[in-house]
């Protein structure tokens, strides 16, 4: 574990033979590059910025950097908390913990433990992280500090992959309908409208795959959802082109459900994907609670769950 800044402002490094990455924890512990050092691929989508700004509690997150991995939490969209004490405290746009400082609680040689605690609501997050060969390897803790009541919440893996036409999903055979929830979609209807997958039609009638990767020139931006859950906890993306691959490993029962997020120049002009394992859906923490698809936390409980990171190489 080292020091240095990234884009202005002041980083952790991890580094080993296989893989670099960047972490900033005055910027919502933002993970800000995972680089393959065997190939130089940098897997993670970068904006033009030179430099980044700090984002106050409560910023919307579309003013600001959306490069890399922000941690997504309590909520995707902005929202009222659902139920109990805390009913009616309004959760900001793609949550709390992205937008505010990290303290480091740990310090290794390998990686190094974070955690950021709620103003708002009874949580504290913590995500320890560590590089193990080809891995970046994350345990998550939410702690409730309630001891009265269930903590609800929705996390999200909101980690912007960098991509080319050659840029293809991966996920498991079963995973083969899916919802979208995009309001500006050009390709798939109106939000909630169901759809075969990998191949499907367009609302113009165009055969396409949705596990595939447009130009930038499609100006088109896509989020759907899987229809069914991921118990099979797997999923990624390969660069065709080299067969290099990102693949995401987790336990299918804490974090159940799969979400897309494609943006092929119509947001922002950015061009990147997204596979995002999550613990509720459908981004909306209170119409998870509705829908009874939200995690809980018991009081004074806590919930755990871990992620890993893969680089691979296709093998021919």
């Amino acid at each position: 574990m080292g020091t240095s800044t990234f884009k202005g402002l002041p980083s952790v490094v991890l580094e080993n033979s296989f893989l670099k990455t960047a972490f900033i924890p005055s910027y919502g512990c933002k993970m800000t590059s995972l680089l393959n050092k065997k190939t130089g691929r940098e897997f993670l989508y970068q904006t033009a910025l030179k430099e980044l700004k700090i984002p106050p509690y409560g910023a919307p997150f579309d003013a600001y950097d959306s490069s890399g991995y922000d941690e997504v939490f309590p909520s995707i969209d902005r929202t009222f908390y659902p139920s109990g004490f805390h009913a009616g405290v309004v959760i900001p746009d793609h949550g709390e913990i992205w937008a505010v400082p990290w303290e480091i609680t740990q310090r290794g040689e390998n990686g190094f433990t974070a955690q950021v605690k709620s103003k708002t609501l009874p949580y504290i997050f913590t995500r320890k992280v560590e590089l193990d060969k080809n891995k970046v390897v994350f345990f998550y803790r939410v702690e409730n500090t309630s001891d009265k009541e269930s903590f609800k919440f929705l996390w999200a893996l909101h980690a912007l992959l960098a991509c080319t036409p050659a840029t293809k999903l991966l996920t498991p055979a079963g995973l083969n309908r899916i919802m979208t929830v995009e309001h500006g979609t050009r390709t798939l209807g109106e939000w909630g409208t169901f759809h075969p997958y990998p191949l499907t039609k367009s609302v113009n009638g165009k055969t396409i795959d949705m596990s595939a990767t447009e130009p930038i020139y499609a100006n088109n931006c896509e989020k759907f959802y899987f229809a069914s859950r991921n118990t099979e906890g797997w999923c990624g993306a390969e660069h065709t082109d080299t067969g290099e691959r990102i693949i995401y490993r987790y336990d299918g029962a804490k974090v159940p459900y799969l979400g897309v997020w494609k943006t092929q120049g119509g947001y922002r002009g950015d061009y990147n994907v997204a596979l995002e394992p999550c613990t509720a859906i459908y981004d909306d923490l209170y119409v998870a609670n509705k829908i009874k698809k939200v995690s809980e936390v018991p009081p004074k409980g806590l919930y755990q769950w871990n992620l890993t990171m893969s680089v691979e190489q296709r093998i021919s």
